[in-house]
């Protein structure tokens, strides 16, 4: 007799596999960000690891957001460059009217959320094991931004989590 609820254990990375396709999600609407503009009251809430290896982030918001920080793409930012062969993207954001450069890798990335059509995804960061990141100093943060990302998205969001995919562990008895 078979037993059904134990399927056979994968040799394709199916759940890694899931997570990229999700995160390309992101990556191709900050893309198309950075090429057009937002369009209409399409905005963005970015939430990334701070200590993600090849964050950047200058040091006043490290100290503040030593784990994760919450960004938004919405009326005032410059400077969005998506850099595939880099696997990251870059922005320049106001906090508390200090202009901050801010580096973010694609595997840092834990959620995007659009609020206006309340679409959102959340993924585990990638890449945790590697080396910190680095901070870069108060001097060299440049250029225009966008307001404070400390705001929570006004709406609940549709959260796509791949945990309700994952495979349970069998139970012993």
């Amino acid at each position: 007799m078979s037993d059904d609820a134990n399927p056979p254990e994968s040799l394709l990375p199916y759940d890694l596999w899931a997570e990229e396709a999700l995160r390309e999600v992101a990556i191709q609407a900050i893309e198309r960000v950075e090429a057009e503009g937002l369009p209409g009251e399409h905005h963005f809430y970015l939430t990334f690891r701070t200590d993600h290896p090849g964050s950047v982030v200058p040091g006043h918001l490290k100290a503040r957001y030593p784990q994760e920080i919450t960004i938004v793409l919405q009326h005032q930012f410059e400077g969005l460059h998506v850099d595939r062969a880099a696997g990251r993207f870059e922005v320049t954001l106001f906090f508390g009217g200090v202009p901050s450069r801010l580096v973010v890798p694609f595997g840092a990335l834990t959620m995007f959320h659009d609020p206006h059509v309340r679409f959102g995804l959340r993924f585990p960061a990638l890449g945790m094991d590697a080396p910190v990141m680095e901070d870069v100093p108060e001097e060299e943060t440049s250029a225009e931004g966008v307001p404070p990302a400390e705001a929570p998205p006004s709406a609940p969001a549709q959260v796509v989590s791949l945990d309700a995919f994952r495979r349970k562990p069998a139970k012993d008895g």
